[in-house]
């Protein structure tokens, strides 16, 4: 005999039906299309088990059927009362009736919409039933897919790879990872392409491919091949990587290199520091050309996101849209501000290396990476393109969310990758932590903060995880984020970093640029104790020594790179109003870029605050892909440069801002008020 659910029961069921449903429904469009946070998967499973308890008992327990049948016949109804008809009422009254299909929904509509919409169950037909419960298990899926599906079927073990790191003005740095032991000896070469020599100069001809000099030509477009290292094993200490240097190389040409496992790749090397970017293409006769020098910046990366079902689980859909403009910005290089891997989002898998090495491996070994480092192969030669080098600097999702905890555990586990796939091939550290001045790897004193110059700009990367004190060190104490012994840098590199702000830069160089993976700002008001705003004593000693290089009359200005937020924003830090050592003209511009490839905050955390002397410029919350092109032209005469930030956001761009250093010789002075608007 079957058992019959009270009607207090049956709508609790359906109550809980309903909810469990929807709610599953609606988590899932968030960790799939929005934030893909780890504590969501489990709530979605919990609730797909509720769904399917409430459901089932729905379904055997309905003693109604959901649309009331009848055996009647047509002819056999009784006649209804015409619409407007009056009829008596017990008390003799009259009242008007009217026909009671006139707002009847058609009762298909509504149990189509409680089965598919709201996930109850239905007697209209079972398909309906089926299609409710495929629904809530395919979305389900689709949440385990994203969760689970790369690092079980995709770790990318066989992975080959050779990408471009640093390249100055005579070496270049490439990585190579070869798990294949057949293909050792490795012998790596490069050779420099004479044809772009004869082409800067004015002497290259044009040769048609299929005419009788073609081969001959393309023979004597390379110089000879010169042998740079050979390389006798690779192993798992190193998830079969190295890093080959190659050096004494002439500035500002272009050379190919080949290793005999397959991989190549072509490269130019930078021009002259404080001398023009020599493009392709340029009339390079024209003596009123103005200086110009080039690079891109962004950060965060998670392959696959936001989901679609039918991409390859490695899918890098950022990547696509930033291929789709290299060949128009011609950058010199990628500045990439941390976050390349999320380690622990949606889940993170254990605290080993495997666990991190896994994550770096799949970034590479996604379709479309090559796209945006091997330009030269994926392009091909008639688009004339070299290889994009990419600089790092490491952030908290490479190690683990909001890392303030030095170098104890998992940061060993974690650096490793980091050190083999990106660190080794990046510029050296400054030379004081370097004091040897060795260009190779810097692995004798493992210096995770990096200095460079390069064409109209010098450049200070900053570790912002490895040497801070705990973000809530001094939580006790009164305006604890003014506390002067609480440190983002370290000792070491607040020094280091300081004497790069005051040393002097080659003529030529305008600018220097202070690269940080976490937003200098404090405007950003959600989790802003990870942030420079939970460091303001140390951060204030920077802007000052920031405001003295704009005020010391030789011209050069100051830019802060920076990413981490998943939304863009430009902001300008004046000097103090009123005050009389700064001029307005020394003001420091910070444009804070990400993700490159992500999700993008639905809630606006950006907020200017009155009295903090922090001005917003442009604000750009929206967005899975975003990046920033940089454009540095030396102006007309050579005293002043300008710096011009152009905003891409998912492949278009959206925005563009121009700054321009103070004129030499505008030392001290009060502060204007122009800034302040």
């Amino acid at each position: 005999m079957p058992f019959f659910l009270t009607s207090t029961a049956k709508s609790v069921l359906i109550g809980v039906t309903i909810f469990s449903s929807v709610s599953l429904r609606l988590l899932s469009y968030v960790f799939l299309r929005w934030i893909p946070g780890h504590p969501i998967p489990p709530l979605i499973l919990a609730l797909l088990v509720v769904y399917l308890s409430s459901f089932i008992s729905l379904q055997k327990h309905s003693t109604t059927p959901d649309i009331p049948r009848t055996t009647e016949k047509a002819h056999d109804k009784p006649k209804r009362e015409s619409r407007g008809r009056a009829r008596c009422s017990s008390s003799g009254s009259s009242i008007k009736t009217e026909d009671a299909d006139t707002h009847q929904t058609p009762p298909f509509i509504v149990y189509i919409f409680k089965s598919l919409i709201l996930g109850l169950p239905s007697k209209l037909s079972p398909i309906y039933d089926y299609s409710a419960l495929a629904i809530n298990f395919l979305i389900s899926l689709m949440v385990l897919d994203l969760v689970y599906r790369s690092p079980i079927f995709y770790p990318s073990h066989d992975l080959s790879l050779a990408r471009l790191g640093f390249v100055d003005e005579t070496s270049a740095r490439v990585v190579i990872r070869e798990p294949r032991s057949a293909e050792l000896p490795i012998y790596f070469s490069f050779r420099e392409d004479s044809h772009w020599r004869n082409e800067r100069e004015g002497r290259a001809k044009p040769m048609v491919a299929d005419s009788p000099k073609s081969m001959s030509a393309q023979r004597e477009r390379y110089g000879p091949w010169h042998s740079v290292d050979k390389i006798y094993y690779l192993g798992n200490e190193t998830d079969y990587t190295t890093t080959v240097v190659i050096e004494g190389l002439k500035t500002g040409h272009r050379y190919e290199y080949s290793a005999t496992n397959g991989r190549k790749g072509r490269f130019k090397t930078a021009p002259k520091l404080g001398n023009k970017h020599i493009q392709i293409g340029n009339n390079n006769n024209n003596n009123n050309a103005i200086d110009t020098f080039s690079f891109l910046t962004s950060s965060c990366l998670k392959p696959r996101f936001p989901y679609n079902l039918i991409h390859h689980p490695l899918h890098m859909p950022g990547f696509t849209h930033l291929a789709k403009n290299l060949p128009f910005l011609n950058p010199s290089f990628m500045l990439f501000l941390g976050d390349f891997i999320y380690v622990d989002v949606p889940r993170r898998f254990g605290f080993d290396v495997e666990t991190y090495r896994r994550e770096y491996r799949q970034v590479y070994a996604g379709p479309e990476w090559k796209s945006v480092s091997s330009l030269s192969s994926s392009l091909g030669d008639d688009m004339d393109m070299d290889d994009l080098p990419w600089i790092h600097v490491i952030d908290d999702h490479e190690i683990a969310n909001d890392w303030d905890q030095n170098t104890t555990t998992p940061y060993p586990a974690a650096i490793d990758p980091w050190w083999n796939y990106q660190g080794l091939a990046n510029p050296p550290p400054p030379s004081s932590s370097n004091p040897k001045g060795k260009v190779s790897t810097g692995q004798e004193e493992r210096t995770s903060y990096f200095q460079f110059s390069q064409g109209l700009a010098s450049f200070f990367l900053m570790d912002t995880r490895r040497y801070r004190s705990p973000e809530f060190e001094f939580a006790n104490s009164p305006n604890s984020t003014w506390a002067s012994e609480k440190t983002m840098l370290g000792t070491q590199q607040k020094q280091d970093l300081l004497a790069f702000l005051k040393k002097p830069e080659p003529a030529g160089v305008k600018w220097k640029i202070v690269v940080s993976s976490i937003p200098f700002t404090r405007n950003w008001r959600v989790n802003s104790q990870d942030t420079w705003a939970g460091y303001l004593s140390e951060r204030q000693v920077l802007l000052e020594a920031m405001w003295d290089v704009g005020s010391r009359g030789d011209g050069t200005g100051v830019i802060v790179l920076s990413g981490d937020r998943h939304e863009f924003a430009a902001t300008a830090f004046p000097p103090p109003r009123n005050n009389t050592r700064w001029p307005a003209t020394a003001t420091v511009h910070e444009f804070s870029t990400s993700p490159l490839s992500m999700f993008y905050l639905p809630i606006r955390t950006y907020r200017e605050v009155e009295g903090e002397d922090e001005v917003c410029i442009k604000y750009v919350p929206d967005g899975n892909s975003k990046f920033g092109a940089v454009e540095i032209q030396n102006l007309k005469g050579g005293d002043q440069s300008t710096f011009k930030f152009r905003l891409f956001v998912d492949g278009k761009e959206t925005w563009s801002y121009v700054v321009t250093t103070p004129e030499a010789g505008t030392v001290g002075g009060r502060a204007q008020e122009a800034i302040w608007g």
